[in-house]
């Protein structure tokens, strides 16, 4: 009987590691599953029904508990990340010297997004007219953060 219990709690053991520690199914998660059964099925097959139904169900019950307090403990906060970011993305002055109307050319090809430059100042651009070629010259239509929507000067 001794050996049936330590069967189960070792499967329990694995089946904790591959929960908490080793995501995704892997050899703990697999091995655990088939050291619990493996007890259960020795319950059965070495004891009558009613004790391997009583073993059954208390390895059920059990395995619930732990993994409930194993979630419910304080010490997995320290072992998560835990970071807010709160921080932005610097715009810089070129948003503001760049205005709708503004004329410049594409330093790359804009397939659709690529590097335009407009007033002197590099910045990421979008073809909102397919695909510009580069050195093409570009009109400003609109500037959302850092990137400036444009479209071919005809």
């Amino acid at each position: 009987m001794i050996g049936i219990i330590v069967l189960i709690f070792l499967g329990i053991l694995l089946f904790l590691i591959e929960f908490l520690i080793i995501p995704g199914t892997t050899v703990a998660g697999i091995g655990g599953l088939i050291l619990m059964a493996s007890g259960v099925y020795l319950s059965f097959e070495n004891y009558d029904s009613t004790t391997g139904f009583i073993v059954l169900v208390c390895t059920l019950f059990v395995s619930v508990l732990i993994l409930v307090l194993a979630l419910r403990s304080k010490t997995w906060k320290k072992a998560m990340l835990d970071t807010k970011i709160d921080s932005k993305v610097n715009l810089g002055p070129e948003k503001d010297s760049i205005s709708v109307g503004d004329k410049g050319i594409a330093i790359t090809r804009l397939g659709p997004i690529g590097k335009v430059r407009i007033n002197d100042i590099t910045m990421e651009g979008k073809s909102q007219e397919g695909y510009v070629d580069p050195n093409a010259e570009i009109v400003v239509l609109k500037i959302i953060g850092s990137q400036a929507i444009v479209k071919p000067l005809k």
